[in-house]
């Protein structure tokens, strides 16, 4: 076996699969020639096969709908440790939990791109991935080289008007090996348009992938991503609000969000598009209470009482259970999934009970508090959270009268749980006693719910609760 100086032959790409969850294509990869020739030294034919080299980015995962960036929060696997696939590598923190990615593929660890404690958008690579041992060096080689080339070609603040363009950055001959060019759909249609050699450019995206403003500045024509005049206009005055925002107390430190942190401020702005309106209702708690003295022993919480409530409530007032998403139309839901808030360490979060009118009441307590437990840490998966279609929040069990509650993106309506106090409270006859209350306020999206809607499913909330014997059925 020898290896010969005539040009490389045409072939397919060895790798057609595609990752759902961390990785996606294979990068660039050389080529490696293999020439296997006869031994019988009349023959003067010989074959030429052509291997590629498979060396894969492992790309961000988008592990939620709202999920933008990832942290790492640890490598499982080291570099150059081998993998199996299916296995788990790396443990990324979302904006909602931590959750373990798997290997969709064979092969070997080759170099760690992004650290624990960093971030990376989604998409992004975060690591290499080699099929094969022999290729670990050359894909540590590509990713100690790709950062350095990358900020190599960086441009530098824009000069002025009058100065004349930067001519384009065009991409040297390799003299190694031929090698496939990564454009973004984007940059191969301005590429197109523009008649540019798309081969001929050099890329600064990440791993060398040719991006719209690469071929923007070898067409030698201005960015398309150059501020429009309206936010020109509007940077002044943005200026000055921040200018006028008053200074900092002494001593005083300024906290990034987290991931989650920025999820939960994210879903709240978007909350205030929707039209909402607020509906309170005092319910007799004396019934309930004796029955939870009775089931607490045998595990069950006041929560599972509650959300079992509100699911019996919502399957005799499905539009309360609805959503509307596009302010066009709105959808019955088929499932009445109850979610909970729950606060964690540096957050909120809302676990969710699925099916919560048909579960027993046992089996819906048992499930909530697996929820709770892999809620506190960080191990929810994305159904088990992103799933409900109407949400309790309970804030009695701090002695809580009474509040409200924002509703949450894409569902119809949230209750805020306050809690059970002796009140004086008058019968038909005009008898005084003092009974158990507790005050219930039902935040409502009014697109979908009007006001008697949810006087009516707060009417059988309430008799549900104040007759609890239907709960244990």
């Amino acid at each position: 076996m020898a290896a010969s100086s005539s040009s490389f032959l045409p072939t397919p790409s060895l790798s057609n699969s595609k990752s759902t969850i961390s990785f996606a294509s294979s990068v660039s990869p050389p080529l490696r020639r293999v020439v296997f020739r006869s031994s019988t030294p009349s023959s003067s034919h010989r074959r030429v096969m052509t291997v590629r080299s498979k060396i894969r980015e492992i790309f961000m995962p988008a592990l939620s709908s709202t999920m933008t960036e990832g942290k790492i929060v640890s490598w499982i696997k080291t570099e150059g440790e081998k993998l199996a696939k299916g296995e788990s590598v790396v443990v990324v923190e979302s904006d909602k939990a931590d959750m373990d990615v798997e290997t969709f593929y064979d092969g070997y660890l080759a170099a760690i791109v992004v650290g624990e404690g960093e971030t990376a958008p989604v998409g992004a690579a975060i690591g290499l991935l080699a099929e094969t041992e022999a290729e670990i060096e050359e894909a540590k080689n590509k990713a100690a080289s790709k950062p350095s080339s990358s900020s190599a070609v960086v441009p530098s603040p824009p000069p002025p008007a009058t100065s004349s363009p930067a001519p384009p950055a065009i991409a040297q001959p390799s003299s190694d090996s031929p090698r496939k060019t990564v454009a973004t759909p984007y940059a191969k249609k301005l590429a197109k348009q523009h008649k540019v050699d798309i081969g001929s450019v050099a890329g600064t995206g990440p791993f060398g992938r040719i991006t719209a403003s690469d071929v923007e500045a070898a067409a030698g024509i201005a960015p398309s991503v150059a501020p429009p005049p309206p936010p020109t206009a509007a940077a002044p005055t943005a200026k000055a609000t921040t200018s006028n925002s008053p200074p900092l107390l002494p001593d005083s430190s300024v906290v990034p969000f987290t991931a989650m942190q920025s999820a939960v401020s994210k879903n709240m702005i978007e909350s205030l598009s929707v039209p909402t309106f607020r509906v309170g209702y005092p319910v007799n708690t004396d019934a309930l209470d004796a029955l939870y003295e009775k089931v607490k022993p045998k595990g069950v919480t006041m929560t599972a009482l509650l959300a079992k409530a509100v699911g019996m409530a919502l399957a005799q007032h499905p539009v309360v259970n609805a959503s509307c998403k596009d302010g066009k139309s709105f959808s019955y839901n088929s499932n009445i999934n109850v979610a909970v808030a729950v606060a964690i360490n540096g957050g909120l979060i809302t676990p969710v009970l699925q099916d919560a009118d048909k579960l027993d009441l046992y089996l819906l307590s048992q499930k909530w508090k697996e929820l709770v437990g892999k809620a506190r840490s960080k191990q929810l998966q994305p159904h088990e959270y992103n799933s409900g279609t109407f949400t309790l929040s309970n804030l009695g069990m701090f002695g809580v009268d009474r509040f409200d509650a924002i509703l949450p993106p894409g569902q119809g309506a949230i209750m805020a749980v306050g809690a059970s106090k002796p009140t004086v409270v008058a019968d038909k006859d005009g008898f005084f006693s003092v009974k158990n209350t507790m005050l219930v306020n039902v935040t409502a999206d009014h697109r979908i719910v009007y006001g008697a809607d949810l006087a009516a499913f707060l009417q059988t909330f309430a008799k549900i609760v104040e007759n609890p014997d239907s709960l244990t059925l």
